[in-house]
């Protein structure tokens, strides 16, 4: 019993050795595998998300901030190096591909793993696009489609769409409008009320076959 106990135990510790440092590997990414300068595409679908027609559709808005000399990519990710927070991730990114960009960087970057979303700018867009506006479209513009039924073509465009009114010198929309779902009025009995009417039934039954079997029980002999 104890050589079987011995494999066992060995079997499954070299599982757990493999699921825990091999598989990680193949799945997270950090900042230096993406290049030390932006990619000409715009899209950057790590995470596979985009349909080729939500991609274009993505990548005509960002195309589109060009105007506003801003130069703008979107990054999917599955999950991150082991150390990183989206934020970060983002920020050393950022520094990397600045030192080869004339043009001021925006970095729209989603977590498929927690559904999360992060905006990195470059310093120079600090006055457009202010730390508090991407905060904002990152944590509730953003992140709202992402945990309402993994929408990350709507969370692109939602987002894209806040940045380029205020790049284009348009009051900010603000965040969207959260919808309470309020509970409609049913006249299905609840789980606790049918208990409570079940035993309210079984009560009365008891009281009555209480009443009527002695009775009947004196008439049967009384004859």
């Amino acid at each position: 019993m104890q050589p079987f106990l011995y494999r066992f135990f060995a079997t499954l510790l070299a599982f757990s050795f493999y699921v825990f440092a091999f598989v990680p590997v193949g799945l997270a990414i950090s900042p230096s595998e993406l290049g030390a300068s932006p990619p000409e595409a715009l899209v950057l679908d790590e995470a596979n998300v985009f349909s080729r027609a939500s991609r274009n559709e993505v990548e005509a808005k960002l195309r589109s901030l060009e105007d506003q000399r801003v130069k703008a990519r979107l990054l999917t990710l599955r999950r991150l190096d082991y150390g990183y927070s989206l934020k970060s991730f983002g920020e050393e990114l950022l520094a990397s591909w600045s030192e080869s960009s004339e043009t001021p960087l925006l970095l729209i970057l989603i977590e498929t793993q927690n559904k999360r979303a992060a905006l990195i700018a470059d310093s120079a867009l600090q006055a457009q696009l202010p730390e508090t506006l991407l905060t904002s479209t990152a944590q509730t513009t953003m992140t709202l489609p992402l945990r309402d039924g993994d929408r990350y073509r709507q969370s692109s465009i939602d987002g894209l769409t806040r940045l380029s009114i205020v790049l284009a010198g348009g009051e900010d929309p603000g965040p969207p409008t959260v919808i309470e779902r309020v509970a409609l009025p049913t006249n299905i009995p609840t789980k606790i009320e049918t208990e409570d009417s079940n035993a309210t039934t079984w009560i009365i039954i008891l009281l009555v076959a209480g009443s009527i079997i002695p009775m009947a029980t004196w008439w049967v002999f009384s004859r």
